[in-house]
């Protein structure tokens, strides 16, 4: 059986409007066909007509079921306004906006998948028997029709609960699992220390002998050291003050040196007359400085 891509509800809401939109099309070709055979007994009792008088039946004719035809086309478009508008106000209801492809209407591919449908659902051959049920009317909106949905919307919510539960049972077993994990590991890294203090303090106890001994062998080095460095400083002390004393002593002996040979200085030729000659020449300077300021004082 052909299908329409829905789900059972919708899919039997769309074989009733079809089996509404049969019975009308039923009925329109049963008025377009009396049209005909009203003309058959009504004007065709002649053996002859001239051509005006069969132009005057078409005319006639097509008059009736240009009519005919104009009414069902425009009575199907305005059936289906009104079945968009059901469509659309449920929609609006729960805020929401439906599109449509006005395109698709005359897709020859879908159109034949829909020819096919409404043959393999009323053709004799396999035309289901109708089951003999109260047919729901179009529930209320602002009643039915929003606790349909409500229900609907529940029911999906409480299987998503029940997911969430059996989730949450899985990732409760892996948390338990995982902490029973983590206890095993914590008490063996537990132990593992322990184990290692322990290695450690019979490491630290070791360690700590050579480091006392290492100590005491410094300490007397550096005593040995200190006491060749007292013994030094002693020795130095000593012959810096022997230098001091021997420095002193031949200072005076310089100085001592130095006034004997200005003495000797003193008492040579030499030294005489380089002394009358300065003498000498401080007496002419007095008297020149005399001149000179006797003139001054007469200017």
């Amino acid at each position: 059986m052909a299908e329409l891509g829905l789900n059972e509800h919708h899919q039997n809401e769309v074989i009733n409007y079809m089996r509404f939109a049969r019975s009308k099309r039923g009925l329109r070709l049963k008025t377009v066909d009396s049209c005909f055979q009203d003309l058959k007994e009504s004007r065709l009792v002649e053996e002859t007509f001239t051509i005006d008088e069969v132009s005057e039946v078409l005319s006639g004719l097509q008059a009736v079921v240009h009519s005919e035809v104009e009414s069902e086309l425009i009575n199907t478009a305005y059936t289906n306004v009104l079945l968009l508008r059901q469509l659309f106000s449920q929609a609006e209801k729960w805020y929401l906006k439906l599109q449509t492809d006005i395109s698709e209407l005359e897709n020859r591919e879908l159109l034949e998948q829909i020819a096919e449908f409404e043959k393999a659902e009323f053709t004799s051959s396999n035309k289901k028997p109708v089951i003999e049920t109260i047919k729901p009317k179009l529930v209320p909106l602002n009643e039915g029709g929003t606790t349909e949905l409500l229900n609907k919307e529940i029911s999906r919510l409480q299987e998503e609960n029940e997911k969430l539960k059996s989730r949450l049972k899985t990732i409760e077993t892996q948390a338990t699992n995982a902490l029973d994990e983590k206890s095993k590991l914590e008490r063996a890294l537990q132990d593992l220390q322990l184990d290692q203090g322990n290695q450690k303090d019979f490491i630290k106890a070791q360690d700590l002998s050579d480091l006392e001994n290492t100590v005491a062998a410094l300490k007397s080095e550096f005593q040995k050291t200190l006491n060749d460095k007292t013994e030094n400083q002693k020795s130095l002390e000593e012959n810096l003050a022997t230098a001091k004393h021997d420095l002193l002593r031949v200072q005076e002996q310089l100085r001592m040196a130095e006034k004997e040979l200005e003495k000797k200085f003193q008492q040579t030729a030499a030294y005489r007359n380089m002394k009358e000659i300065l003498t000498k020449k401080n007496d002419q300077i007095k008297d020149l400085r005399k001149r000179l300021a006797k003139y001054e004082s007469e200017d």
